[in-house]
């Protein structure tokens, strides 16, 4: 399964190729703005609520921090099913 978000680097004829070429392939396509739409954006607003108060001391720092953040995220997996869950996509298995 694949979500298609529309960016403009995805609507190659190249990328178009590559799909068409594996008819086992589930395309969704989201629309050419669709936030509410993308988990991803979930992952980001806790993201960016979790390094709120914080005061890296450089970029080194900061990313230190992200991929901490990050790496705690990815162990929980009733946060990462919320985001899911938000979008309104309903996964049921095959």
């Amino acid at each position: 399964m694949l979500v298609w978000d529309n960016d403009r680097r995805h609507l190659s004829a190249v990328m178009r190729v590559l799909i068409e070429a594996r008819p086992w392939l589930t395309v969704f396509q989201l629309p050419a703005y669709a936030p509410e739409l993308n988990p991803a954006e979930g992952v980001w607003s806790a993201l960016k609520r979790a390094l709120a108060n914080l005061a890296p001391r450089g970029i080194d720092e900061l990313a230190e921090m992200v991929a901490t953040k990050l790496k705690r995220m990815q162990y929980r997996s009733s946060l990462l099913d919320g985001f899911i869950a938000q979008t309104g996509f309903i996964f049921e298995p095959p």
